[in-house]
């Protein structure tokens, strides 16, 4: 239980470093980018890659940085580029995602086991239940009419996320990236 309260204490201590702020400025602008070349396929399923800043900025600070991130990524994206209706719950489970990574991600090394859990973890809460149950309300669509495709697109995505991420996070350097940054 000290170690779960620790990971939140020292990721807020990562809000008052100026190189924070700098960093997660460069990574939303990144992912404001990656957020323009998504693919929307109808209403209710959209595949895109700008979850990977989110990742990077929940690994480098913790989970209170990476749910500030992603909440106010989020709003952010949504003024550059208005996809569909604005609906907050789905901005609080934005938000969630980013603690969720964050708790995974923060302080501990950074293998394709860990990130498959992470990730599985993220778009089963997240993506499959809350954000369907989200939609469900939003459009006055059932649960159980939009839970099979967004399952079955999660599900899809999951592997290819997650090798991605991996991906890209070896070639920054996996800790050595983490460790960089911090003594900067």
């Amino acid at each position: 239980m000290k170690k779960f309260v620790t990971l939140f204490t020292d990721s807020s201590k990562e809000l008052k470093s100026v190189r924070t702020v700098t960093v997660c400025a460069m990574l939303a602008a990144l992912a404001v980018i990656l957020g323009m070349f998504s693919i929307q396929i109808g209403n209710y399923i959209r595949i895109g890659f700008a979850t990977i800043p989110n990742g990077v900025v929940s690994c480098l600070f913790g989970p209170v940085v990476g749910g500030l991130f992603a909440g106010m990524l989020d709003v952010l994206k949504y003024i550059v580029k208005p996809t569909g209706a604005f609906y907050p719950p789905m901005t609080l489970v934005v938000v969630l995602a980013g603690v969720l990574y964050g708790l995974f991600y923060y302080k501990k090394p950074l293998t394709l086991p860990r990130i498959l859990v992470a990730k599985f973890t993220v778009m089963l809460i997240c993506n499959v239940i809350l954000n369907t149950l989200c939609l469900s309300d939003l459009y006055g669509n059932a649960f159980f009419a939009l839970l099979p495709a967004r399952a079955l697109k999660n599900l899809i995505m999951w592997p290819i996320d997650s090798v991605i991420f991996y991906t890209v996070t070896k070639m920054l350097g996996g800790r050595i990236f983490v460790k960089k940054v911090e003594m900067k």
